[in-house]
């Protein structure tokens, strides 16, 4: 099954390339696999690499080959592929030029990343499937821990904290990429925005802080939390309660 959407982007513009890549370079699902930075390189790789790559972000106007060229050959020789066009050209303009051939979004430059990003997972969300091999006793754990610090199951905060949590406990290379990484993944398979998970979040947080065992808060995040119960910030809590939980899985075997 497919665990990430990679991404061949076509650009003339270095700064364009730059920026991409450096957004994306260390999303979790999201993968810049090769950049171009003219259209006959881009049309050689799409050529020689159809298996390569899934979604292709591409500029319209460049030398040589531009991006009209590109869509032609494409649909001359059936290549189908996600596409996102971006261009500093004419909205109205381009957009007849693109409209015979099938694309998923145009977007005009400058480019927002966060909505790219957006773009391209909302694209890809019917195909993209995430493959489920849950340990069920971690996920009881972290149910068990979540109902002890007061989180309710009714809130929509508690799916996303305890799929966050999960992810995190996987990959703890994660805890410095909660809102880059961790936060656009939980939406994608809610089918929901980062912004949304990460304000569920903190609501959670909150209400854990409103009513939840506060023996066992101290216990977990005393680290961090002073004597009139400062919270901790979502990346802190799914942090903690992921280190626990390995730390326990540890001593278990020891």
């Amino acid at each position: 099954m497919k665990t990430t959407i990679n991404v061949l982007l076509i650009d003339d513009a270095a700064n364009i390339i730059e920026k991409v890549t450096k957004y994306f370079s260390s999303h979790a699902v999201i993968n810049i696999v090769k950049t171009c930075s003219s259209g006959r390189e881009g049309l050689d790789y799409i050529i020689n690499h159809q298996k390569d790559f899934d979604f292709l972000l591409m500029d319209i106007i460049m030398p040589e080959v531009d991006g009209i060229c590109i869509l032609e050959e494409m649909q001359k020789r059936n290549i189908k592929k996600n596409v996102i066009i971006l261009s500093s050209y004419g909205k109205e303009e381009a957009m007849r030029l693109v409209s015979e051939y099938s694309i998923d979004y145009f977007m005009i430059k400058p480019i927002d990343m966060s909505i790219l990003e957006k773009r391209i997972l909302d694209v890809e969300n019917t195909a993209l499937i995430v493959e489920d091999k849950k340990d069920n006793k971690i996920e009881l754990a972290i149910s068990k821990l979540l109902h002890s610090l007061g989180i309710p199951s009714h809130i929509r905060g508690y799916q996303y904290i305890r799929e966050s949590i999960y992810m995190m406990y996987e990959n703890p290379d994660m805890i410095g990429g909660v809102t880059k990484c961790i936060y656009p993944e939980v939406a994608m398979r809610f089918d929901t925005t980062a912004s949304r998970v990460e304000r569920a979040i903190r609501h959670a947080i909150e209400v854990s802080w409103a009513r939840g065992d506060y023996e066992l808060m101290d216990e977990l995040f005393g680290h961090s939390v002073d004597f009139d119960r400062s919270k901790p910030t979502n990346s802190e809590f799914i942090a903690t309660l992921a280190d626990t939980l390995r730390l326990n899985k540890e001593l278990a075997h020891v």
